[in-house]
């Protein structure tokens, strides 16, 4: 039965067989028409050059600006959402990193930050994690980046609390109510596609540039992951027990504070660890609007090319995240602890412990607010320097060493791969190209998707970036093809031996926590500023959740019917490519989804590191005030393709899954 429920039927058989075929026929189409009509409708746009969209773009933002202080929905609305936010950062930076209160240093200094990192983790967590976070919090200091640290922790704090202040709140009641569930999940799928680049444009338009904006694109890419997992949480809280409850004559109130919410902290807390982690990701990159911190720095370095600066800075991210990720993760595994066993033998003593912990916490605090040298980090970063030293270095080394094979690595793969593939895109007729992607996007994932193609290439048109949406997309589809090839070899690996999975995953795990910017850095050190940077770089980003996914796909297919297949004679290779690959189809789909908006989020980041196109379109935005309008355009092309990847893939997900073994597989 298990060897009958993976195998098709002849009419799956053949329906699948007729998409390959329909695909193929397509793009053989696309290479005869191309050859015929290259170089004609390419709507090729100079880096300088501006449409009609973007020169409204443009006098939009002057006529904002113009009117900022006297048109009532920015005096009551917008300007007062931005003074809100601006007085949180303010008060947050001025208690841990800027100076404030009159003081020429921060209210807590350095040794007060310190103590309650490592009071704070203890408290949560235990005794390593608070021995993490002080010797965490101290190497921050010891690289000369203490200031800066403490701001992008004051942002990360302050756009954490909004976003848990209305996450947690309506993930309950989106646990609670269906409807609500309905009716908010297409705007977080809408919001988790997104790139982060894009958030940022429309936000300056609107609270102009600096903190506020940056705290307010964090928040929103912050918030999806709690309200999703608060959501999760309560409801998976068991039927029976909700009803037990019920039956003993709990209110609807009372069955929520004393048994939805208890069960599900745990989990709470899992959602709270990400959006701590997706805060600090979006921190860093909200640098490109003046956000203070870490980010700034590493886009400077970038900038210039000065790898042991970057470096150097893009340590500290890492530290800092690894810190809150321990903390956070620690924090949900001791309330999992303390609901399974109950008081332990040390639960007496605890509570003294911790008491006299916060005293000398406090301690801390009162010296650092008080002496001068509690509150500046003492040194003259001489570990940052050797840091960046030995970076460029090693820089040095790696390219004189290597340079021979990381150069060929980036040529053969630039001139086999990336280069013909985006002459194909960019040197086609617009319309040639948009007509073989609504094709595609028909035949893999039915006609609602090959309609929101059509939708996406008209608008993609319209934003007046189509060459270089070409360009991104180029990128984008040979660092996916790679991140596929990759996850499969090791997400078949993975998926076959539990001792690779147990010795890969903690470093896939960690791979996930580090911010997309801190991938970039050691690529531009052995590539330089090119193209294949972002894109060797979108591949390391991207692998991880695609190996995952694969991985675990594989390792779902029942053990009988691959112990069946083996019992036929079947070899590994056989095996692999015939029972568990082909019953994992609907996992290599969604791994294909979510490997494309990883990399698609990662390639536009590139465009600090020479990628160009899209990238560096919403980069040049910024800094250009001529260009704003279109950076703001190209913003809105990543969107569109962003929506186009993940529509295509998720309907074609869902058709895959519709086959039995498919579906078995993905159980």
């Amino acid at each position: 039965m298990a060897v009958a429920a993976g195998t098709a039927t002849p009419v799956q058989a053949t329906r699948r067989v007729s998409r390959r075929v329909v695909v193929a026929a397509i793009v053989i189409a696309w290479l005869v028409l191309f050859a015929a009509l290259r170089g004609r409708g390419t709507l090729a746009l100079a880096a300088a050059d501006l449409t009609d969209l973007h020169r409204w773009f443009n006098s939009v933002n002057d006529s904002i600006g113009a009117n900022r202080n006297s048109n009532p929905l920015f005096l009551y609305f917008f300007n007062e959402i931005r003074l809100v936010i601006d007085n949180l950062v303010t008060f947050i930076q001025s208690l841990i990193s800027q100076p404030g209160a009159g003081r020429p240093v921060p209210v807590i200094g350095w040794l007060g930050v310190v103590a309650l990192a490592g009071y704070i983790s203890w408290a949560f967590g235990n005794i390593r994690v608070a021995a993490l976070a002080v010797a965490g919090f101290v190497f921050l200091g010891l690289q000369g980046l203490w200031q800066e640290s403490m701001d992008t922790l004051a942002l990360t704090l302050s756009a954490v609390f909004v976003s848990l202040l209305i996450g947690i709140p309506l993930g309950i009641w989106a646990g609670l109510s269906d409807r609500v569930n309905r009716a908010i999940t297409p705007f977080l799928d809408f919001m988790q596609t997104m790139p982060t680049f894009v958030y940022l444009a429309p936000l300056t338009l609107f609270f102009l540039i600096g903190p506020a904006s940056a705290t307010i694109a964090t928040l929103i890419y912050a918030a999806p992951p709690a309200i999703r997992i608060t959501a999760h949480a309560i409801r998976s809280v068991p039927a029976t027990t909700v009803e037990a409850a019920e039956s003993l004559g709990s209110t609807r109130r009372q069955t929520l504070t004393k048994v939805l919410l208890p069960m599900s902290k745990r989990t709470v807390v899992m959602g709270v660890n990400q959006t701590i982690m997706a805060a600090l990701s979006m921190v860093t990159i909200a640098a490109l609007i003046d956000a203070p911190g870490l980010g700034k720095t590493v886009v400077k370095a970038l900038q210039t090319l000065d790898v042991g600066v970057a470096f150097n800075a893009g340590l500290a991210i890492v530290v800092m995240a690894i810190v809150l990720d321990r903390v956070t993760t620690a924090a949900g595994d001791r309330v999992e602890a303390a609901r399974k066993r109950g008081a332990g033998r040390f639960t007496k003593w605890r509570s003294p412990l911790l008491m006299a912990g916060g005293a000398f916490a406090a301690v801390c605090v009162w010296m650092s607010h008080t002496y001068v040298w509690a509150a500046r980090f003492p040194g003259d970063a001489g570990v940052g320097g050797a840091i960046a030293r030995t970076a460029d270095s090693v820089t040095l080394w790696t390219q004189d060493t290597f340079g021979g094979l990381t150069n060929g690595t980036r040529d053969l793969i630039t001139t086999a791969l990336l280069n013909p593939f985006e002459t194909l895109l960019t040197e086609s007729p617009w319309w040639l190209v948009g007509a073989v992607l609504v094709a595609v996007g028909a035949v893999l994932g039915g006609w609602r998707a090959g309609a929101t193609a059509a939708v996406c290439v008209a608008l993609l048109v319209a934003t007046g970036v189509w060459s270089d949406s070409m360009t991104t997309l180029a990128s984008t589809a040979v660092a996916t093809l790679i991140v596929m090839l990759l996850g499969v070899v090791a997400g078949v690996w993975m998926g076959r031996s539990p001792l690779v999975d147990r010795l890969i995953r903690p470093s896939l795990d960690a791979g996930q926590t580090m911010p997309s910017f801190v991938y970039l850095v050691p690529f531009l050190a052995l590539f330089g500023a090119t193209r294949f940077t972002a894109i060797i770089a979108a591949v390391v980003f991207a692998a991880p959740v695609t190996i995952k996914i694969i991985a675990d796909g594989v390792r779902a297919v029942p053990q009988v019917t691959v112990e069946a297949a083996t019992a036929a004679g079947s070899s590994t290779w056989q095996i692999i490519t015939k029972v568990q690959l082909p019953m994992s189809r609907s996992a290599l789909t969604l791994a294909t989804n979510q490997g494309l908006i990883y990399v698609l989020s990662m390639v536009v980041v590139g465009g600090l590191v020479g990628a160009g196109a899209l990238g560096y379109d919403v980069v040049a935005g910024f800094s250009q005030g001529q260009l704003y309008g279109k950076g703001l355009a190209a913003g809105l092309a990543i969107v569109l393709l962003g929506v186009m990847f993940d529509r295509i893939t998720q309907a074609a997900a869902r058709r895959t899954t519709s086959v039995p073994g498919a579906r078995q597989a993905g159980h």
